[in-house]
């Protein structure tokens, strides 16, 4: 899934690993610089040679951080398309998968799945590579460098790295539920937030707003308390991880002395070490921070990929029947019955003809069965059992694109984008003439709304209808339809608002 996303940048991967071990070797290059530098200075060698070490000090170090720079962009550009490309194809999937599988998920949840979840495998794939895949090599080079320098600082260097590494390991398991803790009640207290804010109207009208406030401060009380339980926590590790690389510093740094002392190295082999002994604690705490990491991705991963197989329920024809090519076509119901899933059946042999050009109003009480209708003349659902025909053609033989051109419908809850009146007629469809537009909204009584408007059609409308009274928003789902002149148009409670 992810490795395919990849092996598609193709040649950007080459390009990825050159800069990845530029930024490897030259961190590695200035130590060796800075250690001729200190043995030529106490040698007395003269001051052009000293100028010259300093020089190729300076364009090391400069050149590793452009490097380094270089490669967090080239990988972060790579994670970047990656998981957008995923993203798409997730978002599209989720698009194509049936109202019985929208209906057991909220919208808040696919949310999740479809962007937090790749947001994820974003970061731990840039990570990785330019980080935890460079620390890795850092740390080996480092201890190789300091082996060849002298084995027993090699020895005691790579028990420092183990010791560290494996206290990072230790501490990190230990504190992790407490962050786990705290992005969970984050999550509760966010969730709550929006579905006070969702409910502003009501909370206002019945007076609730003290006890909402109250809640909330509730709620953000127990983050605080969550927050600070990971802060001590978190606090100890980073102190114990300092504090434990600091001494493993000094003692390394005193057995540099004691080899100095019995001429074994140089003074520059001490600042050598010294410099090598300070490079290998970032690469350590990268490779612990990534391989925990690692997790979160691989449950990250785990949930898109368990996504990407869930299938619709309502499956279209490979081999499509076309609907003939009149402008009102029939709706027939023959024997239909229908339940949805894990509930007892809503409609039972259903016997239903409606002939074309012809208008038929249902009534009935609520839960009779009267939305589940409209909803089967679109086949967001397929009956089980009988068969619902358009123009004496099962629903079950058309094409998906026809049916949706063909039929469409105006639901009880209207919903208007947040977007301009032009993209919310059209649905985001650039070929419609905006003559067509204007049209349809002299034909469903909006000619003195769209007069008023400031900026015509590219006038945006707020979040959820702001600044549409009930009825103007459903007199605009009427227009949507009128624009794509169907052959079928099923009106659900469509005078609701008024």
């Amino acid at each position: 899934m992810v490795g395919g996303q990849v092996r598609a940048e193709g040649a950007r991967l080459g390009w990825l690993a050159a800069v990845l071990l530029l930024s490897t070797t030259l961190p590695l290059a200035a130590p060796q610089l800075m250690a001729r530098f200190v043995d030529d200075a106490a040698g007395g060698r003269p001051l052009a040679t000293l100028l010259t070490l300093a020089g190729a000090y300076l364009v090391v170090a400069v050149t590793g951080q452009v490097a380094l720079v270089a490669a967090s962009y080239v990988a972060s550009g790579t994670a970047w398309r990656t998981t957008n490309r995923l993203r798409e194809r997730v978002a599209a999937h989720a698009m194509r998968l049936d109202m019985a599988f929208h209906g057991r998920h909220t919208p808040g949840e696919m949310i999740e799945r479809v962007d937090g979840d790749l947001h994820g495998l974003t970061l731990f794939i840039s990570g990785f590579v330019a980080q935890a895949v460079g620390s890795v090599l850092l740390l080996a080079g480092t201890l190789v460098l300091v082996w060849l320098v002298d084995r027993r600082v090699g020895a005691a260097l790579a028990a420092l790295v183990a010791i560290g590494a494996v206290t990072l390991v230790v501490a990190q398991r230990r504190v992790v539920p407490y962050a786990a803790a705290l992005r969970e009640r984050t999550a509760q207290m966010f969730g709550a937030v929006e579905e006070r804010l969702a409910a502003a109207e009501e909370i206002r009208a019945n007076g609730a707003g003290t006890h909402v406030i109250r809640r909330f401060h509730e709620s953000a009380g127990r983050v605080l308390a969550a927050d600070l339980r990971w802060q001590r926590r978190g606090g100890g590790v980073l102190a114990g991880t300092n504090l434990l690389f600091a001494v493993g510093t000094a003692v390394l740094i005193v057995l540099g002395i004691l080899l100095r002392w019995n001429g074994s190295i140089t003074l520059g082999t001490v600042v050598l070490l010294f410099q090598y002994a300070q490079m290998v604690r970032g690469p350590v705490e990268q490779i612990v921070s990534q391989a925990r990491q690692l997790h979160e991705a691989g449950a990250s991963a785990t949930r898109v990929a368990g996504l990407l197989a869930e299938r619709p329920t309502v499956v279209w024809p490979a081999s499509p029947r076309p609907l003939p090519g009149a402008r009102a076509l029939s709706l027939r119901f023959r024997g239909v019955g229908f339940a949805y899933a894990g509930d007892p059946p809503v409609l039972h042999d259903v016997d239903l003809e409606l002939a074309a050009g012809r208008s038929l109003g249902l009534a009935g009480r609520t839960g009779s069965g009267k939305t589940t209708l409209a909803r089967l003349a679109l086949r967001l659902y397929d009956p089980s059992s009988g068969r619902v025909e358009l123009a004496g053609v099962d629903l079950r033989d058309v094409a998906q694109a026809e049916l949706r051109r063909r039929v469409r419908m105006v639901t009880q809850e209207v919903h208007i984008f947040t977007a301009s009146v032009r993209d919310n007629l059209t649905l985001f469809d650039d070929e419609i003439a905006d003559d067509a537009i204007e049209a349809a909204l002299e034909d469903v009584g909006l000619r003195r709304w769209r007069r008023a408007l400031d900026a015509g059609l590219d006038t945006q409308l707020g979040a959820a209808g702001a600044g549409l009274s009930a009825g103007e928003g459903q007199l605009l789902a009427f227009a949507r339809v009128l624009l794509a002149d169907p052959g079928l148009v099923v009106l659900d409670e469509a005078s609701s608002r008024h």
